[in-house]
């Protein structure tokens, strides 16, 4: 009786917990958490054609939605499926400015060669794969450690030039650190791509859960396999200053339904 007991006070518990992360931050580049309903079936959210994470929480669910930088400020809308039935939820999103920065790096990755082009738009398939992975997961982590000890250096969202060229906006966090420092996964998950790619040189991709992936690029080395199930605070490989790069740091970027957003969403103040 005792056991039973328990069992359904844990049932109990997790079913009305409250998920403080990430936290919800509806800008370009941020992520918008939608409530829905209080069904019993699992209800499936999709912002334009991608399928966005859902979640249920203290008995009601809701939609975690990631916006892209590029997204502009005002009323968007996603739409929810139950079963035969669909319906539309709106939510507004501010507008943010990010920052511009400037940077020098190495010729052969601004101007780049026949052979540079056509090994980009090669991994680039690879890239865009992981980062489009969809895979069932109940619950999904989402309070993250900080993968490595040292000082955020480029933030999120900057609006880059290398070599005074205009680039993509900086789509990952940047942390400063010497190479060899260990890398940590930020949360559980499974590896589903390792390799060395022109831009990024050494990167591990971390599958989460329902279209919540983590990369990690620049590394020096690579200490786990693609098919390993890694848990928080597991050791993943070192940093290294590999691919473009202009000194030794983690380039970290969050993906949410194949949307770059703000690592610092998913981590605690004290992080």
């Amino acid at each position: 009786m005792k056991k039973l007991v328990i069992i359904l006070l844990l049932v109990i518990s997790h079913s009305v917990c409250a998920f403080e992360f990430p936290k919800a931050d509806a800008v370009p580049g941020g992520i918008a958490i939608i409530k829905l309903d209080t069904e019993n079936t699992i209800p499936k959210a999709y912002f334009g054609k991608r399928r966005v994470m859902v979640r249920k929480n203290q008995l009601q669910w809701e939609a975690i939605v990631g916006l892209p930088l590029s997204l502009k400020a005002g009323i968007h809308k996603i739409k929810v499926k139950r079963g035969n039935n669909t319906y539309i939820k709106e939510f507004s999103v501010r507008n943010k400015k990010y920052k511009t920065q400037y940077l020098t790096v190495k010729k052969k990755h601004v101007d780049l060669s026949k052979e540079s082009i056509e090994r980009y738009q090669r991994e680039k398939k690879i890239i865009v794969k992981a980062l489009r992975t969809w895979r069932e997961r109940p619950e999904v982590p989402t309070q993250f450690i900080k993968p490595v000890n040292g000082p955020f250096s480029s933030p999120f969202g900057l609006k880059r030039f290398f070599n005074k060229q205009p680039r993509k906006p900086h789509s990952g966090l940047d942390i400063a650190a010497p190479i060899g420092t260990v890398i940590k996964a930020p949360a559980d998950g499974k590896v589903i791509n390792t390799g060395d790619y022109f831009f990024n040189g050494n990167t591990v991709f971390i599958d989460h859960g329902q279209g919540l992936i983590t990369m990690f690029c620049h590394m020096n080395s690579i200490d786990v396999k693609e098919g390993a199930i890694v848990k928080q605070g597991e050791v993943i490989g070192k940093v290294g200053m590999t691919g473009r790069v202009t000194g030794p740091h983690l380039h970290w970027s969050v993906s949410l339904n194949n949307t770059r957003v703000e690592p610092k969403l998913f981590l605690s103040l004290n992080e």
